[in-house]
């Protein structure tokens, strides 16, 4: 079974083998445990659009793991990183450098130098009077449990240190401890307690194993799976001051979202996300230090985070699906710029777009990074599938930059609606449209109304078994189409204005709302609508495209840069090439304008008339981009290769001639090119007025009436004087 998602894979064991998430016709609705108090509210329509639609409850899921070494759905080659010796990891000084040391009650530095005396590794808060000790409690030797001899230290995270250890009584496997900060700290064994708890029951391939919990001298050590490997923040380290490529850091950050979908069907949050918590070990990649991980219910858990990548409502709400994203959201940010401040001045904010060359080249980037952010939680993204979602979305997108495209359905967007493949205009009606939510009661129903006209549609959804949401959008697009063809749209507003009343922040409603809008021509109402589509769905290509038609309606050059992202990220969406053509002509780019007409694949429905569309770039006149003996040579070029009707062919032919005899009577020399292949050398004017004679009356036999008289006209008139 194919994967219904954004990738190549298929269903094995109910889990897709590359993007790992179940299958979107057996996914189960997302069961949210009771909140905190003083949790948010869904979000106003001025704030962010919302995509918790009757059928956005997706969640993330396991999946059974064919290991490869292509990343982010199949998109990515990265090179795996190859095991080396466990015992070498072992830190040759096991110590805490000073500017790490903080207190674990108050947060304040301890254990720093003071003029030519060393910070002590050990001692009391010189603040709140908390005892800290930052020296490792086991020593190499040492037999942990009666079974776990340890190697030495690897490190030293925010729950204590993390030790390499052998385990005798399986094989001499390697394994990690994971101590307490210290055995004074009420919290940290709290948590590990916790750990204790449940998490020798998680098991996923993308998230570090746990094998059992022991006591030792007092203190208690969880014992994990070893990861050998290299985590984000290596990574990041060994770039610098370079940060990581954006279509690496989304590869990377995906492969580990089914481990957050994995965690969060079972009611578990992640909380202390960040890049040194996830390591490519090999070809995969893996969730490690679990010691932040808490039940959503918990209301007593204490909780543990890094500022920086903290959500700002942890403090008040506590730890949520939401909140877990919004740590994937910073932490890519980290690791695609050079964030200072990420723990400061933008601890709880992105930079403005114009900050860094990444998000100035990469806007859907930058929205994804927005709205992973958003200060309030319910605007973020529902859950881990959804913004998997998006985050493959913006992946094609940015990797479409190489001049490849990946395509991929759309689950929420139809295609284009384009029917008049001759016409090269602008028109919203072409635009695609929100795809029907499959579990809105009236779902079966809507899919019996396949008839077009927008009053019959009117008059079948009135004996609709129940007014859902999707029956009233549907109401409203018919409203709209039908108040074009009757000059009155006060039917249309008054359905949006009722939909606004059930549910203002629906994308859904956005986007007819900017329908409605274009119809109406209101331009700059449209775009802010179609921006906040476009804010909610980063990886969608419809919501650019209506952006770029909006723009280019409005006489706005910036058009053209959505039309370009849509173009090369799907091809298919031909409007989109044709518009891009549009601006780059109305912009003298007669050679831009044809390679975005060649962007239309040859199987496309479109591509002959894209082909007559290169062909008038070359030819007509144009106030910025005028004609050209090369422009005119290319476009007799396209002209041998067309496969259309002989009138058409034709006609074409006449535009190039009219273009090329104007050309040879103002003095210029014109290549024989221009009248075909086969000839060579320079024309006359006697020449072309011959050929465009021939091409009139090519045209006139398959014209009637006042036309063909028309064009024999032409044709007398374009003759040159002979003596017969």
């Amino acid at each position: 079974m194919k994967c219904e998602r954004d990738c190549p894979g298929t269903i094995e064991d109910g889990y897709c083998d590359t993007c790992g998430m179940a299958p979107v016709a057996g996914a189960k609705p997302v069961t949210t445990p009771q909140q905190r108090s003083g949790a948010t509210t869904p979000s106003s329509r001025t704030a962010a659009l919302s995509t918790r639609t009757g059928g956005s409850g997706r969640t993330g899921s396991s999946r059974t793991g064919s290991r490869r070494r292509r990343f982010g759905g199949g998109l990515v080659d990265v090179v795996p990183i190859v095991h080396a010796d466990p015992a070498t990891a072992v830190m040759a000084k096991a110590e805490v450098p000073e500017d790490k040391r903080y207190c674990a009650k108050c947060g304040n530095p301890v254990g720093r130098s003071r003029g030519d005396r060393e910070g002590r590794a050990s001692g009391f808060c010189p603040s709140c009077g908390e005892q800290f000790n930052f020296t490792p409690k086991l020593l190499k030797g040492e037999l942990v449990g009666g079974q776990y001899e340890v190697v030495g230290a690897l490190a030293h995270g925010g729950l204590g240190w993390i030790y390499l250890a052998v385990d005798k009584n399986v094989s001499d496997r390697w394994v990690v401890l994971k101590g307490l900060l210290n055995s004074g700290d009420e919290d940290a064994l709290a948590a590990a307690v916790a750990e204790r708890r449940f998490l020798a029951e998680v098991e996923h391939p993308n998230i570090v194993k746990i094998y059992n919990f022991v006591e030792h001298e007092g203190a208690g050590y969880i014992v994990m799976e070893y990861v050998g490997g290299q985590s984000l923040k290596d990574m990041l380290k060994k770039r610098r001051p370079e940060p990581l490529p954006v279509d690496q850091a989304l590869a990377f950050v995906l492969e580990i979202m089914p481990a957050f979908g994995y965690l969060h069907d079972r009611g578990l949050i992640f909380c202390d996300f960040k890049p040194d918590n996830v390591i490519q070990s090999g070809d995969q990649m893996k969730l490690i230090d679990l010691g932040g991980v808490v039940h959503i219910d918990d209301l007593d858990a204490a909780l543990y985070g890094t500022v920086g990548y903290q959500a700002p409502e942890m403090a008040t709400e506590g730890p949520s699906i939401a909140s877990d994203l919004f740590t994937i959201g910073r932490t890519l940010a980290v690791l695609t710029t050079d964030f200072r401040g990420y723990q400061t001045t933008y601890k709880d904010s992105l930079p403005d777009r114009g900050e860094f060359e990444v998000y100035r080249t990469y806007e859907s980037f930058y929205r994804l990074l927005q709205r992973a952010t958003m200060l309030n939680s319910a605007d973020r993204f529902i859950d881990a599938g959804e913004m998997t979602d998006q985050m493959l979305g913006v992946l094609r997108q940015v990797l479409a930059t190489d001049g490849d495209p990946r395509p991929a359905t759309s689950r929420l967007f139809t295609g284009e609606l384009r029917t008049d493949l001759k016409a090269d205009l602008p028109r919203w009606q072409d635009l695609p449209t929100p795809m029907i939510d499959l579990t809105d009661p009236s779902a079966a129903f809507l899919a019996s109304v396949t008839v077009t006209d927008p009053a019959e549609v009117l008059a079948l959804l009135a004996n609709a078994p129940e007014e859902t949401v999707e029956v009233r959008l549907r109401a409203l697009r018919a409203h709209i189409d039908l108040g074009v063809r009757e000059n009155d749209f006060r039917p249309a507003v008054e359905a949006r204005d009722a939909l606004l009343g059930t549910d203002g922040a629906d994308w859904r409603i956005a986007w007819y709302d900017g329908l409605l809008s274009l119809a109406t021509e209101r331009f700059e109402y449209a775009r802010q609508q179609f921006d906040a589509v476009y804010s909610a769905l980063p990886g969608e290509l419809a919501p650019q495209l209506a952006l770029g038609l909006t723009l280019e309606l409005a006489g706005d050059p910036g058009a053209a840069g959505y039309y370009d992202v849509v173009s090369r990220t799907d091809p298919a969406y031909t409007t989109a090439a044709a518009g891009l053509a549009r601006c780059r002509l109305g912009a003298g780019d007669r050679s831009g304008a044809v390679e975005a007409y060649n962007r239309v694949p040859g199987t496309s429905s479109a591509y002959r008339s894209s082909q007559v569309g290169a062909v008038r770039a070359l030819v007509r006149a144009h106030p910025s981009a005028a004609a050209d003996v090369t422009s005119l040579a290319a476009a007799a070029a396209l002209i041998e290769r067309l496969e259309i009707e002989a009138a058409q062919l034709a006609a074409l032919r006449a535009e190039l001639l009219e273009q090329a005899l104007q050309t040879v009577t103002g003095g210029r020399a014109l290549p024989a090119a221009v009248l075909g292949a086969t000839r060579s050398g320079e024309v006359r004017e006697r020449d072309v007025r011959f050929a465009l004679e021939n091409a009139y009356r090519e045209m006139a036999r398959a014209a009637h009436g006042p036309e063909r008289i028309r064009l024999v006209d032409l044709a007398n008139a374009s003759r040159p004087r002979t003596r017969t």
